[in-house]
């Protein structure tokens, strides 16, 4: 059966017009492209509501166990594209716009990103909701409708300025208004325990009402939901303020409510932000276990069965709130014996960890807490109490041991840690690649996972080839359609056929036109949005994610500045031209990696402009990094720029979806890249550096940065250029902290350490770059080995081993 909806008019053009007219309310001959992008997505809503329709009441009738994903982010991007490739709409549109004399390339950049997440985080949560759906698991993804994303990045002077992402001010086709479904969520207040009961006496209320975005399943007529909550006052102003003239304390009660909703990951660096951050994780988790609770119950006479027809996902700590909060919900408000909803709530809960450095771990000081969430922070007391003995049986005597486990960091401000919770409240707890998961039961978590070694288990990350190879690569997709036929779309491993074609020369002058028909368009980005002109015949080197000091930006930058300094010292020599692109932001109160994003730009300042230089090298920085500009970056890229500290890098998907774009990877043997590695081949690969052990050893013995710096002279020279006045003459010391940092201060990260090894992988990629036929050969081979990294195979493996979700059929 065809998927396309029977009901649909034969031409979409005429579909397409009935929109204009009943819905954008404009003649069709006078449409602008925004008017004709709102038209064409009301198309494809119609056809997503019939299939959510259709989908509920198959989940209902069958009584399904269902999976819920809790995430604070989902970067989901824009729908269009990818709603009409799920609805096979996609070339129907293409013909219907014709007759408005439009293409939907046209249309596309009308669409704004949906400000709903930041990085890699949020990017698999929606990544997971389409291979839910595709896989036909019966699923909701959870999350915040925030109105203003985290921040929409500009870049002046070299500075990265914030401002808010209103992708939300002209509407979105994409959700569904739910008003029937709207939650009360409370804060603070006090507890009064009575004859053996207990109640929250909160001292403010909050409504969260439903937005719904309907994820679409490919190659069926599955979907996902992904319902997002709305904070709204209870009244919407202060009427007697308002007519007395106070139209300030009017609207400020509706404001300290609603602002819960407004930016993801608001500054923490105040006291207010930090309250904000707390009440947003609680709100969402809130709404989410009533929203559960009361669809469990429109289907089960009881909540007694509730772990059997209900899988909770934790993605990362933020959602960790969810553990306290479902005891609440079945002990406080259904009187339900706590050893019973203990076991409910353990049977019901899985967490999904997503890094490796203790400080990254989130805690909440217990005063916080008492004044936010009082009757939690006493169930959180509880679980803990019970925890610690059972501990205390698994090793007597042994109070360091329950010190390190506890839910409560006695050391200094006393402290709840949400990891904590989130495995003592779940069954299962993953990493998500293999490196990561070893290391998490041997370092962080290994005195958890003395107790309850079965509790932890790997499920390697994976990116959707619909998104990320189909929709960002059509000139890829039309060649591996052409040589391996379209199933690859839904199984991946099919890449693998391309490993015949690596040395066929017609193969590698397709893949090589494909290639540079999609550097053109990179540069044309690049143009737009920075002002400047790089050329597509240099080799397109790429590091585009959030911007942190582990993920050594600044490393790139001392080989960038290695680089220049070698070119100036032999302007002759044969250099193999270069374009060093970067992308991502900093968090608003992270003054370090802002520092980086001003480097970058001073750095590309001097370069860019450098006559000696011309286009043997450029640095560009493009602003503002989102799905949609990655959607751009990754087809363009040679190379892939992966080189976090070994240890540090729970996986990575960007460099799942550069090397599924013919990208070779340049990095670490930490997180994915070690099983990109293993994929694709040794030589298929530029590794350097130490690995995880090797880190780990050095600091043990004592690492002395000095010593590189004093023994290397390219080091010494690339530094002493940063740290002096070469890249900020306006400025001179500008940059000395940075350095400072590296040479007096330990050198975290260890970039130094790993210079040498670095600036000799990348002597080794301009060599392979001169040789084009063997370049190709391995570009083509990491498309081939690309098969496991499929969120397909993730989510599948998710659903058989933590989750116990079977897929619907069609119906």
């Amino acid at each position: 059966m065809s998927k396309r909806d029977s009901k649909l008019p034969a031409s979409l053009g005429v579909a397409i017009g009935e929109q204009l007219l009943k819905t954008v309310a404009v003649d069709a001959r006078q449409a602008s492209d925004s008017e004709l992008m709102q038209a064409v997505s009301q198309v494809a809503r119609a056809q997503l509501s019939q299939r959510w329709v259709e989908n509920d009441a198959r989940e209902r009738n069958s009584r399904a166990r269902r999976v819920y994903y809790l995430s604070m982010e989902f970067l989901i991007g824009r729908s269009l594209s990818n709603a009409l490739g799920a609805l096979e709409l996609d070339e129907p549109a293409r013909a219907g716009l014709k007759e408005y004399a439009r293409t939907l390339e046209d249309l596309a950049d009308h669409e704004p990103d949906a400000a709903l997440g930041n990085g890699g985080l949020g990017r698999l949560a929606a990544c997971f909701l389409d291979s839910m759906a595709t896989v036909g698991l019966p699923s909701y993804g959870y999350g915040i409708r925030y109105e203003y994303g985290m921040f929409a990045q500009e870049i002046q002077g070299g500075n990265q300025m914030e401002y808010p992402d209103p992708w939300l001010k002209d509407g979105t086709p994409w959700e569904f208004p739910r008003s029937e479904r709207a939650y009360p969520v409370r804060f603070g207040g006090w507890v009064e325990h009575v004859n053996g009961s207990v109640s929250w006496r909160h001292a403010a209320e909050v409504v969260a009402k439903a937005y719904d975005m309907v994820i679409p399943g490919h190659g069926n007529r599955k979907v996902s939901t992904l319902r997002l909550w709305k904070a709204a006052a209870p009244a919407h102003i202060d009427l007697g303020a308002f007519n007395t003239g106070d139209y300030a304390r009017a609207a400020g009660a509706k404001n300290e409510y609603e602002n819960i909703s407004w930016v993801l990951y608001p500054n923490d660096s105040t006291p207010a932000g930090r309250e904000l951050r707390l009440k947003q994780e609680y709100f969402f988790v809130a709404a989410s276990i009533q929203d559960m609770v009361a669809r469990h119950l429109r289907e089960h006479p009881s909540l007694d069965n509730f772990a059997e027809k209900v899988a909770i996902h934790l993605n990362d700590t933020h959602p960790a709130i969810a553990v306290a909060e479902l005891m609440r919900v079945l002990s406080d408000e259904n009187g339900m014996a706590w050893d019973a909803a203990w076991d409910i709530c353990t049977r019901t809960f899985s967490y999904t960890n997503h890094t490796l450095m203790p400080e990254a771990l989130e805690t909440w000081s217990v005063a916080l807490m008492q004044h936010v969430l009082p009757r939690h922070l006493e169930i959180i007391f509880h679980i803990n109490k019970d925890f610690l003995e059972e501990a205390a049986r698994h090793r007597p005597g042994d109070d360091d041991f329950l010190r390190r486990l506890s839910l409560i960091d006695e050391h200094g401000e006393r402290r709840v840690r949400m990891a904590h919770l989130s495995i003592v409240g779940s069954h299962k707890v993953n990493g998500v690649s293999a490196l990561h998961s070893d290391l998490l039961v041997q370092t962080i978590f290994a005195d958890f996972a003395s107790m309850w070694p079965q509790r932890f288990t790997n499920m390697t990350n994976g990116v959707t080839p619909r998104r990320w190879l189909a929709q960002a690569n059509p000139g890829l997709s039309g060649l591996l359609d052409d040589t391996l036929g379209t199933g690859w779309r839904l199984d991946l491993e099919q890449l693998a056929g391309l490993r015949a074609h690596t040395k066929n020369k017609e193969f590698q002058q397709r893949f090589a036109a494909v290639k540079r028909e999609n550097k053109q368009r990179l540069a044309r980005l690049i143009l737009d949005t920075t002002g400047i002109v790089v050329s597509p015949d240099s080799l397109f080197d790429v590091q585009v994610k959030r911007i942190h000091e582990y993920k050594r930006q600044l490393l790139n930058v001392l080989h960038v500045v290695t680089r220049y300094l070698a070119i100036l010292a032999d302007p002759d020599a044969d250099w193999v031209p270069r374009t060093v692109i970067f992308a991502g932001k900093a968090a608003s109160s992270y003054h370090t990696a802002k520092t980086i994003i001003r480097l970058i730009h001073d750095v590309g300042t001097v370069v860019n402009n450098d006559p000696l230089i011309g286009d043997k090298l450029k640095v560009v920085f493009i602003p503002n990094y989102g799905v949609s500009v990655a959607e751009v970056i990754m087809p363009g890229a040679d190379l892939s720029e992966q080189i976090s500290t070994a240890g540090t890098e729970a996986s990575g998907t960007g460099n799942m979806k550069l090397a599924l774009n013919g990208a070779l990877t340049i990095g670490t043997d930490d997180g994915a890249n070690i099983e990109i590695r293993q994929n694709v081949g040794d030589d298929n690969i530029f590794i350097f550096g130490l690995g995880a052990s090797e880190v780990q050893a050095l600091r043990q013995r004592g690492y002395h940065p000095m010593g590189y710096y004093e023994t290397v002279p390219a080091l010494r020279g690339a530094l002493d250029a940063i740290a002096g006045d070469q890249f900020s003459p306006d400025e001179p010391g500008r940059y000395s902290p940075l350095v400072d940092a590296l040479l007096w201060r330990g050198d975290h990260y260890m970039l130094l350490a790993d210079y040498g090894s670095y600036i000799a992988a990348q002597s080794r990629v301009d060599a392979l770059y001169q040789e084009p036929a063997l370049w190709w050969s391995r570009a083509i081979a990491n498309v081939a080995g690309m098969g496991p990294f499929s969120s397909d195979r993730t989510i599948r493996q998710y659903a058989s081993e933590i989750w116990r979700v079977t897929p619907l059929a069609d119906g």
